[in-house]
């Protein structure tokens, strides 16, 4: 065979730059744009139904869009529910969350915040239920009433987060906390993919380059033999899918380890498991388990109004402790009345949920108790199986790799095009 050298050595050098610009631009397609572009086309959704499923899956289709929103954002209520049910659930209940979030740690900081804010919440509570009574009643006996809320704060806000604690398996899902989560805020998901998994993708892209490299040469072998114009376009497609094949299986196949002779052949994703543990523990204590959505969770959440009934009702007795007794307490009681008296403390048990749980969404506060969670998931995350810690990642773009590999095959057949115009047949 008659080989041209200079022809045979541009193929698998072009098809090296192809495969390195497929991974790069299948990461951009991976994480880019968080958010959809694209335009409404009419009559799309009312036959998008009907569409193969593959189709259905390109983000946009099913509202009836053509355009394109990342994989990863565009699946990240999919992601959340994945981490929870592969790996969240198996590291962690929500009771073990807030445990190592210490109770008795945000019970002192409850009461630091509130404290100042009890006068105006007694004064402004008091003016609402009875003004002219609390007007005409004496300063010395509105600060004794004032004074005694003061001094039960303590021992309502233990009550507060014990109940919490006792409760909170019931209060709190993190499944729903966690979608909710993500699909609000994609960017949270893309962050989390690109921290964890940066070295792997880094290496997909290089992969790229030495695969498109190697699948290069027995193409241009090919094409020296038979020399049809129509070769390195249908090869190029070829290629192209086979170099995003072998991309994802290099970080993600086998999971667990394989030894052939002196060779181990492991993901690259479970080669790093203990390393990329801390990462996604940081990410999670961070971004997504934190004291103030889980503050915001008990009081908005789907159990809310539970919550509210149930830290009312933990209220109680400390409120009745505080203004149900003693001289101060009769004299409130004879003017207004034994059930608007009972009201009053309902109202103040009511309104005080709200100002105990306020302090839970201290950012600081929340940030500095964040290390706790970080090493929980951390130390549990290293002890998951590999495939499970593997599948963690991948089980969210699984569906959805069809599209990196089509995205492939599209750019190998425009490369052995563009090879074929400047360099013709071999």
């Amino acid at each position: 065979m008659d080989i041209n050298w200079v022809h045979f050595w541009s193929v698998p050098i072009f098809t090296a730059v192809i495969g390195w610009l497929i991974n790069w631009t299948g990461l951009m397609m991976l994480f880019a744009p968080i958010h959809f572009h694209g335009f409404k086309i009419p009559g799309l959704k009312d036959v998008a139904g009907s569409l193969p499923r593959k189709l259905q899956e390109v983000p946009g289709i099913l509202r009836g869009s053509l355009g394109w929103q990342g994989i990863v954002p565009a699946r990240a209520a999919k992601m959340g529910s994945i981490a929870v049910d592969k790996a969240l659930s198996k590291m962690a209940t929500a009771s073990d969350f807030y445990q190592h979030l210490e109770p008795d740690v945000i019970a002192e900081h409850i009461v630091s915040v509130f404290a100042p804010e009890v006068p105006l919440l007694v004064d402004e509570i008091m003016w609402r239920e009875h003004p002219r009574f609390w007007r005409d009643l004496p300063r010395p006996v509105r600060a004794t009433v004032i004074e005694r809320v003061q001094r039960q704060l303590p021992s309502i806000v233990r009550n507060v987060t014990a109940e919490i604690g006792n409760h909170i398996d019931q209060l709190v899902d993190p499944k729903i906390m966690v979608i909710d989560n993500f699909e609000k805020n994609p960017s949270i998901v893309v962050r989390i993919f690109k921290d964890f998994g940066r070295r792997e993708l880094r290496m997909m892209v290089i992969f790229g380059f030495v695969f498109g490299f190697l699948l290069g040469i027995p193409v241009a072998l090919i094409d020296q033999a038979f020399h049809q114009a129509w070769l390195l376009p249908v090869l190029g497609i070829a290629v192209g899918w086979t170099t995003n094949l072998l991309g994802m299986w290099l970080i993600f196949e086998p999971a667990n380890e394989i030894k052939i002779g002196p060779f181990r052949l492991q993901a690259l994703f479970a080669r790093r498991q203990w390393e990329a543990s801390d990462v996604y523990g940081k990410h999670i204590a961070m971004d997504v388990i934190t004291l103030e959505r889980i503050g915001d969770h008990l009081l908005n959440g789907p159990s809310g109004d539970r919550s509210r009934q149930m830290l009312a009702a933990a209220l109680m007795p400390a409120i009745d402790a505080a203004v149900g007794r003693g001289p101060a307490a009769g004299a409130v009681r004879i003017a207004v009345g034994p059930r608007k008296f009972d009201s009053i403390k309902t109202s103040v048990a009511q309104q005080a949920v709200d100002y105990t749980l306020t302090p839970l969404r201290d950012a600081a506060f929340s940030e500095r108790q964040s290390v706790k969670i970080r090493a929980l998931i951390a130390e549990r995350c290293r002890a998951l199986p590999a495939p499970v810690f593997v599948e963690m990642m991948r089980a969210a773009i699984k569906e959805d790799e069809w599209l990196l590999y089509a995205h492939g095959a599209i750019m190998g057949l425009a490369g052995g095009f563009i090879h074929l115009a400047i360099f013709g047949v071999g």
